[in-house]
């Protein structure tokens, strides 16, 4: 323990708020997002929500919607005009793009600001634009037009290989749509498709609403981990962190008490997953929602191997309140680590690792008078030291009441190839529920939260370092249990001692120390996609990033293979190339197996102990 004594004597002899008063060595990124955001005040110059201007007021919702449905008409009438050719898919993926920039970023807002007349506008342009979705793509005209093309084998052959896909990729969204159906049935599968889109924002929003208990009914000395309400505690996550076992308890208890109506929205959101999925011409959700992934099938998850690793048993004797708290501690108590994990320190390490890796750096810029929903947000540019402006982070990763609690990565504009040949640069946004900077520190981070932020930005780096043809396909926009890869190889440079000793450093007297979670496990198999991408994501680490993580020549590799392409490029051809070899079903259990520490169980026990 003698690593921790000049810790623990600096906080013994009281030099707390002064120390960290007398730093002033942080990066500009790292200053960004360990000081409080001063916002220059501008009353005559109110811009709109990302940069768009007319969402300086809710009535703009509105106006952008009108204006991307009378686009998408233009375009469907210009695309089945268009003679079969590389036009088509170009038509095709502006009609995506016009789509998508107003859907996704209602998408976010509906969910992250903290006005409710925004969420709600946001709300009524996601179902509208949905609808619009869901009716295109049971458009037989409009199928026709793409089908002309890939039929015609003379002129398909000739394409390029992204351009191939995309084509490909287009007409698999007819299909599970139901375009091969009669008319009759392809209006009952465009019902059961705006009814899933209505059930879905239903669902999800409750998910997010918190659980209210009476105040006399907890303990009093545990109010203030919760927010108040009258008489009333709301509970609005699990509190996965608290130190304390019974804050744990009651936040588990009661924020995941049963509902009957949001019980009954699920019941009926599986039914009619089920009602599509057969219409269409599927066994089950999952042989419609699977086509096309890595894993090809259900049956395919279900191997032995695969099955006993779902059934790992480790936490079974545990209570399910500790587990995450356990998973995050290691036996280090918070105090001794987290002050050199500062949120600016670890924004500098990210700094640091892109732009070794990429030569992409990461810059803090101040966002004009109401761009961003709320005054914590930070807005990041990023920069290649060759390429110029890669695109924007927007960082919203405060906790607010209003917000969701999960930590979640949104994409706003996907990136694309113009027509000037300029590149409509991508626009993400970042979400996590970290604590607010106090008056005597910044925001400070536990393994678990690092960890988070590690893989939320592997989210975003996907699409800033992206230069796909078309956004149809730009950064996350590839099958789900690939899109997991490169925020979970992220994970595996959050835990490696030679990463963290470039950053890590106290936020007050800017000592360096190396800390190594040579136990972590991570997400684990909540989801198989989870642990697909784990697999490949430890296969590339072992193999190309393990003995030197901040290579340059391996970064810009893993870039070429795997980051550039989104969804433009079959999945198993980005790892293959990355890996030199195709792996097989043995290769990916080999990987999930060998990340699993052999002391891991011992540790659980001892902890339980």
């Amino acid at each position: 323990m003698s690593v921790y004594r000049p810790l623990v004597c600096l906080f013994r002899h009281g030099t707390a708020a002064r120390a960290w008063r007398t730093l002033t060595t942080w990066s500009p990124v790292g200053a960004a997002f360990n000081a409080r955001v001063h916002r220059r005040l501008d009353i005559f110059h109110q811009n709109g929500l990302f940069g768009v201007p007319e969402l300086s007021c809710v009535e703009g919702f509105e106006v952008v919607q009108d204006r991307a449905l009378q686009e998408t008409q233009q375009l469907v009438e210009e695309a089945c005009r268009c003679p079969p050719g590389v036009q088509t898919v170009e038509i095709f993926d502006k009609l995506s793009d016009s789509l998508c920039r107003v859907a996704d970023m209602a998408d976010f807002i509906k969910v992250a600001h903290p006005d409710p007349s925004y969420r709600e506008a946001a709300e009524r342009t996601c179902i509208n634009i949905g609808t619009m979705v869901e009716r295109l793509n049971t458009n037989v005209d409009l199928c026709k037009s793409l089908k002309d093309l890939l039929d015609n084998e003379e002129i398909f052959s000739k394409l390029d290989p992204e351009t191939r896909r995309v084509a490909e990729l287009f007409l698999f969204d007819f299909e599970i749509s139901g375009i091969h159906l009669d008319k009759k049935k392809r209006k009952e599968a465009v019902n059961l498709n705006v009814k899933l889109l209505d059930l879905s924002n239903q669902f999800l929003m409750s998910c997010h609403m918190p659980n209210r208990i009476e105040k006399r009914a907890l303990p009093e000395h545990i109010h203030q981990h919760f927010t108040k309400d009258g008489n009333y505690i709301q509970i609005g996550g699990l509190n996965a962190d608290a130190p304390d076992d019974l804050v744990r308890e009651v936040a588990y208890k009661v924020f995941l008490y049963p509902n009957e109506n949001v019980m009954h929205i699920l019941e009926e959101l599986l039914s009619c997953r089920d009602k599509l999925a057969r219409l269409v011409g599927y066994e089950s959700y999952a042989h419609r929602a699977l086509k096309g992934t890595m894993a090809k099938s259900p049956g395919r998850l279900y191997s032995s191997e695969i099955v006993s690793l779902l059934s790992f048993s480790s936490f079974n004797n545990m209570a399910c309140w500790h587990v995450v708290f356990y998973l995050c501690r290691f036996n280090i108590e918070p105090s001794l680590y987290s002050p050199y994990f500062s949120l600016g320190a670890c924004m500098e390490g990210l700094n640091g690792l892109f732009t070794q890796l990429y030569g992409a750096s990461l810059l803090a810029e101040q966002p004009s008078v109401g761009e961003v929903w709320s005054e914590d947000v930070r807005k990041l540019a990023v920069v290649h030291e060759t390429e110029g402006l890669l695109g924007y982070i927007y960082c919203d990763f405060f906790y607010r009441p209003d917000k969701p609690h999960q930590d979640c990565h949104f994409t706003i504009r996907g990136g694309r190839q113009l027509e000037d040949g300029q590149y409509q640069l991508p626009i993400v946004v970042l979400m996590l529920n970290l604590p607010h900077p106090t008056r005597s520190a910044p925001t400070l981070l536990s393994p678990g939260m690092m960890e988070n932020l590690f893989h939320e930005m592997g989210h975003a780096m996907h699409s800033m370092l992206g230069r796909t043809r078309y956004q149809h396909v730009t950064g996350t926009r590839c099958v789900t249990d690939f899109a997991e890869v490169p925020s979970i190889l992220m994970e595996y440079f959050a835990t490696d001692y030679r990463v963290i000793s470039q950053f890590a450093r106290h936020y007050q007297t800017g000592q360096a120390w190396q800390l190594r979670f040579s136990h972590l496990v991570g997400y684990g198999a909540k989801y198989y996609s989870y642990l697909m991408s784990r697999a490949v994501a430890s296969m590339v680490w072992k193999q190309c990033f393990y003995k030197d993580p901040l290579n340059r020549e391996t970064g810009e590799r893993y870039r070429r293979e795997m980051l550039a392409h989104g969804g433009g490029k079959e999945p198993m051809l980005m790892v293959e190339g990355m890996l030199q070899k195709r792996p097989s079903i043995e290769d990916f259990v080999n990987a999930l197996v060998s990340d699993l520490d052999p002391d891991f169980e011992t540790f659980i026990m001892d902890s339980e102990g």
